[in-house]
Parts: C-alpha cells; sequence; structure tokens
C-alpha cells in the first residue's frame, strides 16, 4: 500500500502554481548573487524567472478565456507578404552597394522580421496562412544568411578554417579518411565527406561545395521545428516557434559559421521531431529505425551535438520513469486534454546511443589519447584546480584566465551592448518559463513536453549552471542553437497560454514587445553578425576582407611558412586576435600567436604582422605571457615598431622583422 503512494493520493497539488512559486522564491533567493559576481546572466536570470513565474499566476488568476484580440485589417494582412518581400529585395541591394552587412542592413533586417512576426500573431484566422508564411521564413533565412557567405571572400568564423583548409582539402586531394587519421574528426567525418560529395556532384570548389551543402541545410532545417511544434501546437503556435528558433543569434550563427556543429544541429532537430513523432501518434519500427539511423549519423559527424542527443534521450527516458512510477501523480491524464497513452520505451535507444557513442569515442584519436580519455582527463583536471561557485570564466578571446587585463575604461556603451546581445535570449528563456509552467498542469502533462522540458532544463545546467562554477569542459557556447529548439517549441506553448489566459491589454502589449524587440534584439546580438559586427567595437570580426587574406597567403609564401619545429621561440609570428588563428589554421605560418601588449606600451616581438584593423575595430591582445585577451586599439607604431623592417604592406596589413641593423 506505501508503495502505491504518491502525492496526488495525499493531496491533489497544483503542480503548475506550485512550481511557479517555488521560482519566485528561488528568483528572490538568486537576486542578491549580483552583489557577490558581476556576470550577466546572474543580473538578469533571476529578474526573468521572477516576472515569467508572477505572469503565469497571474494568467492562472484571470483564466479567461479565450477572446478576440486586435487583428490587422485583411487588406493590410493581404499586403504584408509583398511588403516583406520587397524589405528582402532591398536587404539584398544594399549588401551588394555597400559590400557588407552594415548597420543599415541590420535595421532593415530588424524592421523584416517585426513585419513577419507581426503577421503570425495578429492577422486574424482567417487571413493567416501557414504556407506563405513559412515561405517567407525560409527566403528571409535564406537571405539573411547568404548576404553575409556572399559578401565575405574566405570563411566566416575560426573553427571552419581547419575544417576546410586542413581536413576537408586533405581528404579531398588523397580521397582517403587515412589523411586525417591523426585527427578527432577521423572518428566523426560526416561533415568533411558531404562538403566534398557536394563539390564532386556540383564541379565547384570545395568553398562553394560547403555553401550549396550545409549553406543551404541550414535555412531550410527551420522546417523542422514546425514540423515538431505542429505535433503539439496549432500552425500559428507552430509556425511562431519556427520563427523564433529561425532568427535566433546562434542558430544564425551555424548557418554562416559552417561547421560540423551545424551538421550536427540539422540531425538534432530530426531527433526532436522524430522523438516528439513516437510520442504523440501510433508509432511503427520504422519510426524507431529513423531514430537509430540518425543517432548513428549524430554520431559520426559531431561529439558535442552526440552528448547533446544523449542529454536529450535522457530527459526522454526520465518522463518516461515520472509517467511510469507516477510519483507527482502524473499518471491522471484527463483524456478530454491529450488521450491517454502509454509512456513510450526508450531505455534501449538511449543504451544503443551510449553504448555506441563510448566505443567511437574510444577509438577515435585526439591530443596522444583517445578522445574519450582527452577529455575525462580535462574534466578532472578541471574539478581539482580550478573549480568552485563563482569562480567565473573571464571573457578574454584567448581562453587563458591567468593574468590581470588592463584596465581600459568603461563607457555607457560598453555596459549597455552585453544586455542588447542577450536581450533575444533572455526574452526566449521568459516565455520558455512560463510554457514549462503550463504543461507541468496534471491534465497536460505528457512524456513529450516533459521531454521538452526536462531537456532544456537539463541542458541550461550545461549553458548557465556549470560556468557558475568555473566548469566549461563541456563549451556551452555550442549548447545554444540546440537549446533554442527546445526553447521555441515550448515558448510558443507558453505565449499561446498567457494570450489565451490574460485580459486583452496586457496580452497585446506583451505581443508587441515580441513583435518589436525579438527579432531585432537576436539579430543585433554578435553571434548573427560575426562577418560584419553591429558593435564593432565590443566585438571582434570573425571574417576577413580581400587584403587580409592575401597577406596570409604572402606571408606563407615569403617565409616557407615554417613549422614550429624549424624555428627557435624569438621568430614565432604574433598578432592580434581572430586573426593569429588564420595564420595557423591554414598553415601560412603555423607558430603564431597573440600579440602580448602592455598597456600604453609596445610589442616587443621581432616577427608581428599589423592591420588596420586593430587601430579601428575590436581585436584582442595578451597583457602579460599566457594572459587574457583583451581588447585595444593600438596604434601602427605600438605594433610595428620604427626600429623594425617593413618586409610587407599591402594597404591594409603590414609585415615586420627585426632591421638589418638589429642582427
Amino acid at each position: 500500500m506505501a508503495s502505491k503512494m504518491s502525492l496526488s493520493n495525499v493531496r491533489p497539488l497544483r503542480l503548475d502554481t506550485t512550481a511557479a512559486i517555488a521560482g519566485l522564491i528561488a528568483a528572490l533567493l538568486l537576486f542578491p548573487l549580483r552583489f557577490f559576481a558581476s556576470q550577466i546572466y546572474i543580473n538578469t536570470i533571476p529578474i526573468v524567472v521572477g516576472l515569467g513565474c508572477a505572469l503565469y499566476l497571474l494568467a492562472v488568476h484571470q483564466n479567461e478565456n479565450e477572446r478576440t484580440l486586435p487583428t490587422l485589417s485583411t487588406p493590410a494582412a493581404m499586403a504584408l507578404p509583398s511588403i516583406v518581400t520587397v524589405g528582402m529585395a532591398v536587404m539584398i541591394l544594399v549588401t551588394i552597394l555597400q559590400g557588407t552587412r552594415t548597420p543599415l542592413f541590420f535595421t532593415i533586417s530588424s524592421v523584416v522580421g517585426t513585419l513577419l512576426f507581426g503577421q503570425i500573431l495578429f492577422t486574424s484566422d482567417r487571413d493567416f496562412h501557414r504556407g506563405i508564411l513559412l515561405f517567407q521564413l525560409v527566403l528571409f533565412a535564406f537571405v539573411f544568411r547568404f548576404t553575409a557567405l556572399y559578401t565575405t571572400p574566405g570563411y566566416i568564423g575560426i573553427d571552419v578554417w581547419t575544417h576546410m583548409t586542413e581536413l576537408t582539402q586533405a581528404v579531398y586531394l588523397e580521397q582517403s579518411l587515412g589523411a586525417i587519421s591523426y585527427d578527432k574528426h577521423f572518428g566523426s567525418p560526416f561533415f568533411h565527406l558531404y562538403v566534398i560529395a557536394s563539390t564532386l556532384v556540383y564541379d565547384v570548389s570545395l568553398r562553394m561545395g560547403l555553401y550549396l551543402s550545409m549553406g543551404i541545410a541550414m535555412p531550410l532545417s527551420i522546417l523542422v521545428v514546425y514540423a515538431a511544434a505542429n505535433l503539439l501546437v496549432p500552425a500559428r503556435w507552430a509556425t511562431l516557434a519556427t520563427a523564433m528558433f529561425s532568427v535566433a543569434s546562434y542558430t544564425v550563427m551555424w548557418g554562416v559559421h559552417l561547421i560540423p556543429t551545424s551538421m550536427g544541429l540539422v540531425f538534432f532537430l530530426a531527433i526532436v521531431y522524430a522523438l516528439i513523432r513516437v510520442m504523440r501518434i501510433e508509432y511503427t519500427s520504422r519510426d524507431f529505425a529513423f531514430l537509430v539511423f540518425l543517432s548513428v549519423a549524430v554520431i559520426l559527424t559531431h561529439q558535442i551535438s552526440t552528448f547533446i542527443v544523449l542529454v536529450l534521450l535522457g530527459a526522454a527516458f526520465l518522463a518516461q520513469v515520472l509517467f511510469m512510477t507516477g510519483p507527482l501523480g502524473l499518471t491522471r491524464l484527463d483524456t478530454s486534454v491529450f488521450r491517454t497513452k502509454k509512456p513510450v520505451n526508450l531505455i534501449g535507444l538511449l543504451v544503443f546511443n551510449f553504448g555506441l557513442a563510448i566505443f567511437v569515442w574510444s577509438l577515435t584519436p585526439y591530443r596522444d589519447d583517445s578522445f574519450l580519455g582527452t577529455v575525462l582527463g580535462w574534466f578532472g583536471e578541471t574539478l581539482e584546480e580550478s573549480a568552485g561557485f563563482l569562480e567565473l570564466a573571464s571573457p578574454g578571446a584567448t581562453g587563458d584566465e591567468d593574468a590581470a587585463v588592463p584596465d581600459t575604461g568603461t563607457t555607457v556603451l560598453d555596459q549597455i551592448v552585453p544586455y542588447v546581445n542577450e536581450l533575444g535570449f533572455l526574452m526566449l528563456f521568459g516565455l520558455m518559463l512560463v510554457g514549462s509552467l503550463y504543461v507541468v498542469h496534471r491534465r497536460r502533462a505528457e512524456q513529450s513536453v516533459f521531454t521538452l522540458v526536462l531537456g532544456s532544463g537539463i541542458m541550461l545546467v550545461f549553458v548557465l549552471g556549470l560556468p557558475m562554477f568555473g566548469i566549461e569542459n563541456f563549451v556551452p557556447t555550442r549548447w545554444f542553437a540546440f537549446l533554442y529548439a527546445l526553447m521555441a517549441i515550448i515558448g510558443a506553448i507558453g505565449l499561446r497560454t498567457l494570450s489565451r489566459n490574460l485580459s486583452p491589454a496586457p496580452v497585446v502589449a506583451l505581443l508587441l514587445v515580441i513583435v518589436l524587440l525579438y527579432p531585432a534584439g537576436m539579430m543585433l546580438a554578435a553571434e548573427s553578425n560575426p562577418d560584419s559586427p553591429v558593435f564593432s567595437d565590443q566585438h571582434e570580426r570573425l571574417a576577413y576582407d580581400q587584403s587580409e587574406l592575401a597577406a596570409v597567403d604572402t606571408i606563407g609564401d615569403m617565409t616557407g611558412s615554417p613549422a614550429g619545429s624549424e624555428i627557435t621561440p624569438d621568430q614565432q609570428l604574433h598578432t592580434d586576435h581572430p586573426y593569429q588563428t588564420v595564420f595557423e589554421r591554414t598553415g601560412a605560418y603555423p607558430s603564431t600567436t597573440s600579440i602580448i601588449l602592455p598597456e600604453d606600451g609596445y610589442a616587443e616581438h621581432d616577427y608581428v604582422v599589423y592591420r588596420t584593423t586593430q587601430s579601428e575595430d575590436a581585436t584582442y591582445f595578451s597583457s602579460a605571457e599566457d594572459g587574457p585577451g583583451y581588447s585595444d586599439n593600438p596604434t601602427e607604431e605600438r605594433i610595428c615598431r620604427t626600429t623594425q623592417s617593413s618586409v610587407y604592406d599591402n594597404g591594409d596589413v603590414r609585415f615586420c622583422t627585426p632591421s638589418p641593423a638589429q642582427e
């Protein structure tokens, strides 16, 4: 008898309101952390949690029936798709005329995004046409991403240079995976093989093969979010989930910085759809076979994406356990809301994925050991040496955290930009919180939505929780795009809940805030514009113009691209971050590192590369040996000293070496 006891047998608690009250208490307890550490999420998350819980409790208290909200007139609704299309044409024209994505481009993009969201949220049921809206969303995704790819002579990002100029090119030339047998991607080569296959099919360069394969796949993948969301909510809200995911900052980033993470994200979205499908409809063995295929594909594509998939499957299994054991009374489903359906048994799929991943990782070479052995060793070192509460990593560009960073002063813009950068995420987080509270109600609880809630909750621990303890071994920035997919679906459920239950005035105000601020916030975030940062004084440009790339090739030819074993330490090449990564990853000068630039001092290196961007926009230097990166705008004389010889200068990039008199 005792074994049959559950919380619902004792007292029928409202899980949603209980969780909302607990969230308010947690927000109050977390609020004082801002006085002990200065970090954007510590300052904002407690406030967002408190507002989200308060809004949900207000909606529960009002509990009004679905009502008629203000909608656009039929002529306006019919005209908006044409206006949006013209807006996208203007985006392309501005990019072509100005040669890059300028602040004007992002302003127009924000307006177009607002018009798209306005169509989704403010058209009447009669004027709402999901096909037209989805077409506009996909077209907008293509325009926003491909304008960046079109105006960039090389690649956008850092890792892509290694994947394309070293790994993919090696396999392409030798026509064998043995060409990368030394690298961890030897155990996950699917991305490189896909790009090579596209290159051969289209008979184009590797760069064009990348754009015609992953470049096209990324904008189209947003439709998978619609398919998954539409299994849970009506078309309007599924379209909203698609729109929120499509313009999300990290989603855009993996659409222009095309690396295995991009392909891993596509497979992850397909797995989310397949999981929800088997939990919501009558499934067959073919559906499970599809899940197995996707699981194998992601394991052969990207290690971090594989781990994220394991987290999602673990959440699905945990949801299954909750419904089978019923500790919270979740087995009492109201059949008028959801039809009673036995939870899907996913233990076999989880064990298969975990076993295959461990097997592949144990055979994958990485840093003179297996991938599994290396990452476990790093994790152990972190726990022993640097982990601790509020041991927050500094935001330096180099990733080293030992030396002090010069105090270069803080302006008002410096204080505002971080909040603009996180505005879209915080809004999506708040909506996700409301949606999560809605679905934990017993009458609405089921395995599929619990999988999304538990999955996003566990992923938030890796993204926001562990870094608070100085643990960043799981590379939290790679998780956001995957997390956004779950957050967008749950967030659409949350906004639907508020629109149905709150009185019209606050609902309209909330919808206007979403329409006006969410697209702009996401597009102004640094991750959405790595090729041409909107706030170029605060964020480095992760793309290079033709003169900068020409300098890399020429300096490589001039020096013979010496390996580290061929040169002495004082012959190491120094330049800013991220420019140093291009020299390293293209093999032009493999032994390249960041300039050590004392505050108001001069670089003391023998071999340095200066570019005009260092004096104009955000680039990073080190303050001491192995020190953290800091942004500065040094004059040319502080980098290339007057006592040095200039052996190469193309007007934008200058290569300086010791003068003959010094030798």
